[in-house]
């Protein structure tokens, strides 16, 4: 993550700012209070937690996550196995706490996932469960989904195992610290084996044809009652620790589809139109794709330091369109890939902060144990789709609603100023002989996203002037006046 600290006016430092990104709760029907009923059926819940009967508090897990995380859905152990590996991963027993047809489920069911604001964060669940008894904490005794992966030499799947069991996390790691001992040398034989694993797991992605976009986000946080833009450019550790999480999901379709019920993440695969306009767009930024190589090795090439890259990089979501949900209910339907992983996956590793987790879990734990999935489980599952893709839609337009708050709010004193930026989208970006002015940008500092007037191509490095910034509207508009 690279943290770049916004210079805020007087008038931004006051409460105005605090107060719109307050009023982002409101203006987003946001749950932001637990109904009484719902805290107190959380507290029973925990009171009354059936442990396991399984021990696995032998495994030394560890979890790895951004260093401010205090919920934790997994931990992980790898070891070698002969000449492959044995990965264990525990994932938090969300479904002990929450009772299907309670007042927790149903308002679990409202929210959809967990909503991460500047100011605060909007829990899928009472803290009481998502950051303390459900979460896996270091040094704490835990119930969790233990999945248990033999790979081969080459990092493939050769046998699963689930179970539910106590287990305990040795240590609560994070990104950074990770990323710079496997830099140094000083990373211990366990990490040492997550970049391993990883890269072999990177490899079989890359030979079924996968794909990712390597985008740097922009995210707001409170560091020290200062907000903070962060361009999040992720670490090569994420990355792997990611592929541990795709796998799990892999898996998980796949029990999926041999019990014949379940949720997938389904996407399908770019449109023809689109590869078309992309390969135009690769073509008038100086890129050269060659005609037989697949998309997803083509972004793989890509290199973020390059402005006209990088602005390729972001057109390049125009190829990640439609993702869903499918339901699985005794057949299977056509169209059960996530085209950009290039496999069935389902979403099955977050429970303490996405809802269709929680069920995934539990269809798969009745799956591999030959278990008949209960008819209440069933009927669930169809609402889900519409329940998790309004949730992300409301999550994906409040976070940038906060993005767009504090950079309109670091700006508004700043007007008539210029700055360095690269375009991102521009003048000729649409492929298909159709001119238009204006487009959006990326100030280089502060790590700023806007809208520009003016003619510009693409991948540009350019000077822009300030002419608008606004708190109140949330916009920022920048006018080229250079390259």
């Amino acid at each position: 993550m690279i943290h770049q600290s916004i210079a805020l006016t007087p008038e931004a430092r006051s409460t105005a700012l605090a107060q719109a990104l307050q009023a982002l709760e409101t203006e987003f029907a946001l749950r932001s209070e637990f109904p009484p009923e719902v805290l107190a059926e959380a507290r029973r819940a925990i009171a009354d937690f059936e442990r396991p009967a399984i021990d696995r508090r032998e495994i030394e897990l560890v979890t790895i996550d951004p260093a401010t995380s205090t919920d934790l859905d997994q931990a992980v152990h790898l070891a070698r196995n002969g000449d492959g590996y044995m990965v264990h991963y525990a994932i938090a027993d969300v479904p002990g706490f929450v009772a299907l047809g309670g007042s927790l489920d149903a308002e679990t069911r409202l929210r959809g996932q967990t909503v991460y604001l500047p100011h605060r964060r909007i829990s899928l669940h009472p803290e009481s469960i998502s950051e303390d008894a459900g979460s896996l904490l270091p040094g704490q005794d835990r119930s969790a989904y233990l999945w248990a992966f033999t790979l081969d030499a080459g990092g493939s799947v050769t046998h699963t195992a689930l179970e539910r069991a106590i287990v305990r996390s040795r240590e609560k790691l994070n990104y950074v610290d990770v990323q710079a001992a496997l830099d140094d040398g000083t990373a211990s034989a366990m990490l040492q084996l997550l970049r391993e694993i990883g890269l072999k797991r990177i490899e079989l992605e890359r030979a079924r044809g996968g794909a990712s976009l390597r985008i740097p986000s922009q995210e707001v946080e409170c560091v020290d009652g200062t907000y903070v833009i962060v361009a999040d450019a992720p670490l090569p550790v994420e990355d792997w620790n990611a592929q541990i999480s795709l796998m799990t999901g892999m898996e998980a379709a796949r029990i999926m589809l041999q019990a014949k019920v379940g949720l997938l993440r389904t996407m399908p695969p770019p449109a023809e139109k689109d590869i078309r306009i992309f390969r135009l767009q690769a073509k008038a930024l100086g890129t050269v794709w060659e005609p037989e190589q697949p998309y997803g090795e083509f972004l793989r090439s890509l290199d973020l330091a390059d402005p006209r890259q990088l602005a390729l990089m972001h057109q390049a979501t125009s190829l990640f369109r439609g993702a869903t949900y499918t339901v699985l209910d005794g057949e299977v339907p056509e169209d059960i890939v996530q085209a950009a992983i290039a496999a069935p996956y389902a979403h099955t590793t977050a429970p303490l902060r996405r809802l269709v987790d929680r069920f995934a879990l539990l269809i798969c734990s009745y799956a591999v144990h030959g278990q008949e999935v209960p008819a209440g489980v069933r009927e669930v599952l169809p609402q889900l789709p519409d329940l998790m893709n309004t949730s992300n839609r409301i999550v994906n337009n409040v976070e940038r609603a906060a993005v767009d708050t504090v950079e309109a709010a670091s700006l508004a004193h700043r007007v008539g100023e210029r700055f360095a930026a690269v375009t991102i989208t521009g003048t000729e970006d649409s492929g298909n002989g159709n001119h238009r002015t204006g487009g959006t940008l990326q100030v280089k500092d502060p790590a700023v996203m806007a809208r520009f007037e003016g003619t510009a191509e693409a991948g540009m490095q350019v000077e822009a002037e300030l002419v608008h910034a606004d708190m109140a509207s949330r916009k920022v508009l920048f006018r080229i006046v250079g390259p």
